[in-house]
């Protein structure tokens, strides 16, 4: 991998992964490397898709599973010096995002669900996990997405307040789908 080209993105858009297709690879050094991959993810946001995505299959890892690792290894290699800083006279602000993959690389049909808060301008928590439904629009995918990061803002919210002086202030939400923040307004949704 030391003579290997760098790569912008850690993972090419449009590449569909299946347990389904390709020449079996070793499953122990699969693992490992996921393994390895997952201890960047402490201070790699930008990794948490691909590597979540590729730890599905440590099961019974395929060949392309593999190039997909490699892909990422790639990525690492450009982007090493990529990190994340905090400013001492930054905002205090706090906010979160969450988004889904709606039909996005599954075989089960479960969406993805990504999230991430902000300390000003720097992530200080970020997550991306497969759904535990399956969603049957993009509407319902956005909603279980928010969902996870109202559940997410409360936690912080209470940790902050127990291990900080930081007072009840609140913590904007952002999600990007329309119809999902109108489900989410709308009374006769809410028993």
């Amino acid at each position: 991998m030391q003579d290997s080209n760098e790569t912008k993105i850690p993972m090419n858009p449009g590449t569909l992964l299946r347990n389904s297709e390709g020449e079996t690879v070793d499953a122990t050094e699969y693992r490992s490397l996921i393994g390895c991959l997952r201890y960047l993810l402490h201070t790699r946001p930008d990794l948490s898709y691909s590597i979540g995505l590729l730890g599905r299959f440590m099961q019974e890892p395929k060949e392309h599973h593999l190039k997909a690792i490699q892909q990422v290894l790639r990525y690492i290699k450009g982007t090493k010096d990529f990190g994340i800083t905090y400013k001492r006279n930054g905002s205090c602000e706090i906010t979160g995002y969450s988004d889904s993959s709606y039909g996005v690389n599954t075989e089960e049909g479960k969406d993805t669900t990504g999230i991430v808060f902000y300390f000003g301008s720097s992530p200080i928590t970020w997550c991306t996990q497969k759904q535990q439904t399956v969603a049957l629009s993009s509407c319902e995918s956005e909603f279980m997405a928010a969902t996870a990061v109202a559940c997410q803002a409360l936690w912080l919210k209470r940790l902050l307040s127990e291990i900080t002086r930081w007072k009840e202030r609140r913590i904007t939400l952002y999600v990007d789908i329309i119809s999902a923040i109108a489900f989410m307004k709308n009374p006769v949704f809410h028993g």
